[in-house]
C-alpha cells in the first residue's frame, strides 16, 4: 500500500464539476493499492499517517501531528501510484491490486480514519477526478507499507 501524504492548507476533488470532498488544514491523500494489502497493512498505515508529525509548532520544528492542529484527511484512491515505468515509456499498472480489492481497502481506510480524525472527506473510487490543493511547504511524505 502506499500513501503519498500532502500538508496542505486547502484542498478539494471534483468529479463532474461537482465538489465532492474538501478540506482546510490537514493532508491530501492519494491511496494506491496492491493485491497483496490486506487490512493489517492498511492499519499500519493509518496508524503511522495519523501519528506523523510534520505540522510546526511555535518553535517552526515540524513537530505536531495531525491532531494536535485539528487538521482534516481528504482521501482520494490512486491506482497510478502502482504505476511501474520498467520497460518502454507506457506505464504498466499490474501492480496495482484489482479494483475489486482496492475499493473494498480504500473503504476500509476511510472507515477506520474516522475513528480517529474528525473531519475525513473523499474522492469518489473509479471516477474521473480534478484534484486541487494548496501546498502547505510544500511538504509531501511517500509511505510504502513495503519500507514501514
Amino acid at each position: 500500500m502506499r500513501f503519498v501524504i500532502q500538508r496542505v492548507k486547502s484542498a478539494s476533488v471534483r468529479t463532474e464539476e461537482k465538489v465532492i470532498g474538501q478540506i482546510g488544514k490537514g493532508y491530501l491523500v492519494l491511496i494506491g493499492v496492491s493485491d497483496t494489502d490486506t487490512e493489517q497493512t492498511a492499519d499500519k498505515m493509518i496508524k503511522k499517517m495519523i501519528g506523523l508529525r510534520i505540522f510546526e509548532d511555535e518553535n517552526g520544528k515540524t513537530n505536531l501531528s495531525l491532531a494536535d492542529v485539528g487538521g482534516s484527511l481528504l482521501l482520494v484512491s490512486q491506482f497510478t501510484l502502482y504505476a511501474s515505468c520498467k520497460k518502454g515509456n507506457r506505464p504498466s499498472f499490474t501492480e496495482a491490486g484489482s479494483p475489486d480489492k482496492a475499493k473494498c481497502l480504500y473503504e476500509y481506510v476511510i472507515q477506520e480514519s474516522r475513528k480517529s480524525v474528525p473531519e475525513v472527506q473523499t474522492g469518489s473510487f473509479g471516477a474521473e477526478m480534478e484534484v486541487s490543493l494548496v501546498n502547505d511547504g510544500p511538504f509531501t511524505i511517500l509511505l510504502d507499507s513495503e519500507k514501514l
